[in-house]
């Protein structure tokens, strides 16, 4: 695997691939944690507001892909069978040439092969699937390395930090964490991952939820690993929610003129007060996100050899280390000592 320039970690945090989304000019979508596959958890990820006893249906909010991170371990066998047919040609598949790009990489595997009106992928990405759909996975994963604009994007999510240094202590033989996608792609259900040699073919998609069928065999997945891993983590890429909350406060106003009781509109308001409840909580979400990435972006190393130079000549700075260490020690000192019973 080469660099192609270099290519920073990305954080499992759905804020920042949420904004990744944003940042290649991709409308219409967001990324949301997911911490179970169980069903209330996929019901209270995609709901568009309250089970309504005024309108008969209750719209969910589309899911196209999930991210998913784990230990990376050479010798896992796939969970389906490897597609080598003419299908590979039919969808977005790119091969991982390039280090530390699978978070990047997952992602606009979602996002280029969503077929949903949902998803507007913006200029430069409908440029770069229409110029690079006839290729084969190993020149889509080139192709992928060379573009500027989504290795821009990717590494302007950097965390600034202080010190870099090899840790020394950590074990060579350590595995990587990687991410890759699992998305249905027409009644398919696909795993997405550029280290594999071809998109991984899991079964039809036989129930009206695809997330339905993924269930059973991400869960056996993670089950492989609880002998020697426990860290992973989901995410799904989906519709933005706010349009859909909105879209329902529409339909429950539009629906008031027909109710024929003071009690079906009484109802009605209280829907309409619970979907602009989840209307406001996901606008404070989105703007807690962005201090979140605004934070995450910005180099504070001038900022604090500022402070430390202030300290220092107040004469303040290493008697605050003394004491720091003075601390330290007697902390690692009561941690050895065997607890009493």
């Amino acid at each position: 695997m080469s660099g192609q320039g270099d290519w920073c970690l990305i954080e499992s945090d759905p804020s920042i691939f949420t904004e990744m989304i944003r940042g290649f000019g991709v409308s219409g979508m967001q990324v949301e944690e997911l911490y179970s596959l169980d069903e209330d958890s996929l019901t209270d990820l995609r709901a568009a507001g309250p089970t309504s006893t005024v309108l008969e249906s209750l719209p969910l909010v589309p899911v196209h892909g999930l991210i998913f991170l784990f230990r990376w371990h050479k010798e896992e066998k796939p969970s389906g069978a490897l597609v080598t047919d003419d299908r590979v040609q039919s969808m977005f598949f790119a091969k991982q040439v390039i280090t530390n790009a699978c978070a990047t990489q997952a992602l606009l595997s979602v996002l280029l092969n969503a077929s949903h009106d949902d998803v507007e992928l913006g200029k430069e990405l409908a440029d770069f699937k229409s110029n690079t759909f006839s290729f084969d996975p190993a020149m889509k994963g080139l192709s992928l390395s060379n573009m500027d604009f989504i290795r821009s994007v990717h590494n302007s999510f950097a965390r600034q930090t202080l010190v870099e240094f090899d840790d020394q202590s950590k074990s060579k033989e350590e595995e990587p964490f990687h991410f890759v996608a699992y998305l249905p792609i027409g009644d398919t259900l696909y795993e997405l991952d550029g280290l594999k040699e071809g998109p991984v073919d899991l079964g039809k998609v036989t129930s009206k939820d695809w997330l339905q069928d993924l269930r059973p065999i991400l869960q056996s997945r993670m089950q492989g690993f609880m002998g020697s891993e426990i860290r992973f983590n989901l995410m799904a890429v989906m519709s933005n929610r706010s349009k859909y909350l909105y879209r329902r406060m529409q339909e429950l106003g539009k629906a008031e003129p027909n109710l024929g009781s003071d009690s079906q509109v009484a109802v009605l308001h209280e829907e309409l007060q619970q979907c602009a409840l989840k209307l406001e909580n996901e606008e404070q979400k989105a703007a807690r996100h962005r201090v979140e990435i605004i934070r995450h972006k910005h180099n504070y190393l001038p900022l604090i050899m500022e402070v430390l130079k202030v300290l220092a000549r107040k004469g303040e700075l290493v008697p605050m280390v003394e004491e720091a260490k003075t601390r330290a020690s007697r902390k690692r000192k009561a941690d050895s000592e065997p607890s009493k019973p």
